[in-house]
């Protein structure tokens, strides 16, 4: 059986690794435009900020390793065309010019994301970077070193966790946003509210509200963000406003959804069943609705490429969906959200009712305690919980992770009042504030 594997991230290096363990018969090849694989891009905040101090460290894997593992690795090599027809691929050496064409029996489509890069006057200036990759995170560190003034466009996880980064490193910075708060997708006002007044402490500007209309510069550098509602000083500008599935070589040959993600079925299987898509080039099933959405996590991607080799001969273990759980630590917050939020509830039409709680995460005996707001949503016909926000200065996270299985689960919020929880109190209290929420629901 040949295997070709096209991109190797997240969802490709599992992939890789699994299907090497599974079928070592198998003849495995890479195909890797990069010079390294499986970088966690995640990561690249917590690299500027100085916490991980080696960029090597947020690699899980290299082609050395997989390599040994018997997968041939074509590492900076373009895929050129695809014919999943045929079962033919043409490829580039980007290092020799070389072009070559290859078979396949299987293929696996890991490519991943790209970030959206807005059609923008002056978007060419000097120090307007990218962040997504390795060399996108070493150029960023190298950039900052001598910026002064920094831009951040787009208030989604990566742009916020970058503003919190270059705000410690002592810069002055300003973070713009079409939309009139930061978080939109991912979090309710009430708790975005909480974060951005922790920006404005701490100087920075939020420019919300506002989309970027041109860049202007001097000698060929950026030195000015120009807006529909002011104007902004930059010597660097990090561009974070979003990723697009990277699926042009399958156009035309598979399922897509409008914007280019692959659709897959609870196998992995494109509409072409020797064709296997996994990661940000996907759409997955979103549990909260039911229907395919594009949700790039590196969460669905490890996941999604673990279950392409387990599926690769045969249909054996499905795909439960997504609730799209993630989380995010600024400044003493720690945060989480699973499923839909009363916004995004109300863009994909669905009626739904929320219960906000705040109350403290241990007895008030104890010598310190710290206040959690927990929200948490559900449709009102069925009370079937379809979402949870949870905000607190102590690490109570992983309770999104709990009503994350709920949803998958189809928990309703009268349910969740009587879930088996424990009580100690260094942890928590007799009725647990996820159970609290249930309650109220009822009362």
């Amino acid at each position: 059986m040949k295997v070709a594997v096209i991109g190797c991230t997240h969802a490709g290096t599992a992939a890789v690794k699994n299907i090497a363990t599974l079928y070592p018969e198998a003849e495995v090849t890479v195909y890797e435009r990069n010079d390294n694989v499986s970088f966690l891009s995640c990561g690249i905040a917590l690299y500027v900020g100085g916490v991980a101090k080696d960029a090597n460290g947020l690699f899980y894997s290299s082609p050395q390793e997989l390599a040994s593992m018997g997968v041939s690795m074509k590492m900076k090599h373009e895929v050129l065309s695809i014919d999943t027809n045929e079962k033919r691929i043409t490829a580039k050496n980007l290092e020799t010019g070389e072009q070559i064409e290859d078979t396949f029996d299987k293929l696996v489509m890991t490519t991943g994301s790209w970030p959206i890069i807005p059609p923008i006057d002056g978007i060419k200036l000097n120090n307007i970077v990218l962040s997504k990759n390795f060399h996108h995170a070493n150029n960023i560190i190298d950039k900052a070193k001598e910026a002064k003034k920094i831009t951040v466009i787009g208030a989604g996880y990566i742009g916020v966790e970058l503003v919190e980064a270059f705000e410690k490193y002592g810069a002055e910075v300003t973070l713009i946003d079409g939309e009139e708060r930061i978080l939109n997708k991912y979090l309710d006002r009430e708790y975005t509210d909480l974060i951005e007044d922790e920006f404005r402490k701490r100087n920075v500007t939020l420019a919300l509200n506002q989309t970027v209309t041109k860049f202007e510069g001097e000698n060929g550098n950026v030195s000015k963000v120009i807006t529909t509602k002011g104007e902004y000083e930059a010597d660097l500008v990090i561009l974070c406003v979003g990723f697009k599935p990277n699926t042009g070589l399958l156009n035309g040959q598979v399922d897509m959804l409008g914007n280019g993600a692959i659709v897959v079925n609870e196998y992995m299987q494109t509409s072409n069943p020797d064709v296997y898509a996994a990661g940000d080039s996907c759409a997955v099933k979103y549990n909260p609705t039911g229907e395919h959405m594009y949700i790039p996590l590196a969460t669905n991607a490890v996941r999604m490429g673990t279950l392409v080799a387990k599926n690769l001969v045969k249909p054996s273990i499905r795909y439960m969906g997504t609730q799209g759980t993630s989380g995010l630590h600024i400044y003493d917050y720690s945060m989480a959200s699973t499923g839909v939020t009363e916004t995004s509830a109300k863009l994909l039409n669905m009626n739904v009712k929320s219960i906000t709680i705040t109350e403290n995460n241990r007895p008030e005996f104890m010598p310190t305690y710290e206040p959690i707001m927990l929200k948490v949503t559900y449709e009102e016909e069925t009370s079937r919980i379809v979402g949870a926000q949870i905000i607190s200065k102590v690490d109570v996270t992983q309770a999104i992770n709990t009503i994350s299985v709920g949803i998958q689960k189809g928990l309703t919020i009268e349910e969740l009042g009587f879930v088996d929880f424990f009580f100690q109190p260094h942890f928590n209290k007799p009725w647990n504030f996820l159970n609290q929420a249930g309650l109220q629901a009822l009362a």
